[in-house]
């Protein structure tokens, strides 16, 4: 019994801590926890809440207006901002998930369950302190009639004190009977409440149950709320790699020149010059004097021959979808060779495979030595 008593102890413990660090992660504002908390006990509908992702598209919606849409960076503002606005709605889905699935039925055992043992321990620890009065009530009646009934003195002179004692002795075998049928109403009331409170307590084996259901069901609503956040970045660096080049295409040109090597500077040295994101990776030497041809090679991957030492090997991290014909489509885990250009976005490199060759993101890779 003991240990079912420390067993249920801990399960409300761990579950109130578990139930309110889960509030503080779907969340994190306090304040808006407190109206949260108020409204439930008012027995009122939580007013929708905008999240901070809906939010920071609104006010990303609204620059883009303000510079004008048809900018480079009103239109990527607007591509940044429908993506965050799909975020917050996709977080205001898991939230409300989440809550249903695994607050509620761990606020319901705290709130109800919960109440109940506790109310019957309770009950029970009247009942254990009343059959300790009656053990002790029927002790001192038994104690009294022993005494009562003591061989009497029989150099006592006076015959009144033969009676007192008698009927003395007739009270107290009264009160011990009484006292011992106490204590046998008081016994049974106990124990019928020490097995309403064990039935309670053993319980908690199918609370833990319950609550596992609900844990996988919150692992469950997390994963597709990561999944959907994960593909729409995805959509969102696929969006912004196409047009980037588009953006940028006159700062390539305009930048080849001045990142053109002079004569005797090695490769390590170009490389170091032109590419400070991506460490270490080939870069094709360029023609002095013939800057715009090296523009043309960063936009027509296709046209650019590997060159003869250099290129680096790389593992495919996720499967990648080409944007346009510029692009190669990647496969997560399968290898490929990789070099980049002078004057090329470093978040991109020039990736083949056998016969096929076109841009591929630098965050899809992993570079070999």
């Amino acid at each position: 019994f003991e240990n079912l008593l420390a067993r249920a102890d801990s399960t409300k413990n761990w579950t109130e801590k578990i139930l309110r660090q889960t509030e503080v992660l779907l969340q994190p504002n306090p304040s808006a926890r407190v109206e949260e908390f108020l409204y439930e006990k008012l027995d009122r509908k939580v007013p929708s809440r905008v999240t901070n992702g809906e939010l920071l598209a609104q006010y990303m919606t609204e620059a883009a207006n303000d510079f004008g849409p048809g900018t480079p960076y009103g239109k990527t503002l607007i591509k940044v901002g429908e993506t965050q606005r799909r975020l917050g709605a996709a977080e205001r889905d898991f939230i409300h998930s989440a809550s249903i699935n695994f607050l509620t039925p761990l606020r319901n055992f705290l709130e109800g369950d919960w109440r109940t043992i506790s109310k019957e321990r309770r009950i029970l620890q009247n009942r254990r302190l009343d059959l300790d009065a009656c053990k002790a009530r029927l002790k001192k009646a038994k104690a009294a009639e022993a005494k009562a009934a003591a061989v009497p003195d029989f150099q006592e002179t006076r015959p009144r004190n033969y009676v007192l004692s008698a009927s003395a002795s007739a009270l107290w075998s009264d009160e011990v009977e009484k006292a011992e049928h106490e204590l046998r109403l008081t016994q049974t009331e106990f124990d019928r409440q020490a097995e309403v409170t064990r039935l309670l307590l053993e319980g908690i084996s199918s609370t833990h149950v319950n609550h596992l259901r609900c844990l996988h069901e919150f692992v469950e609503s997390q994963t597709n709320y990561y999944a959907q956040c994960y593909q729409y970045m995805l959509d969102l660096q696929k969006q912004l790699g196409s047009s980037k080049g588009e953006i940028f295409s006159g700062t390539f040109v305009g930048n080849a020149e001045s990142t053109s090597p002079a004569a005797g500077t090695s490769p390590p040295a170009v490389a170091a010059a032109t590419l400070p994101a991506v460490p270490t990776i080939p870069v094709v030497p360029t023609i002095v004097g013939v800057p715009n041809t090296v523009a043309e090679s960063v936009l027509n991957p296709n046209e650019v021959k590997p060159p003869a030492s250099g290129t680096r090997k790389a593992r495919v991290l996720y499967d990648y979808e080409a944007a346009d014909s510029t692009e190669l489509a990647l496969l997560a885990d399968e290898m490929i060779t990789v070099y980049s250009l002078p004057g090329m976005d470093p978040d991109w490199l020039i990736g083949e495979r056998g016969n096929q060759k076109g841009k591929v993101p630098v965050t899809y890779l992993e570079l070999l030595s």
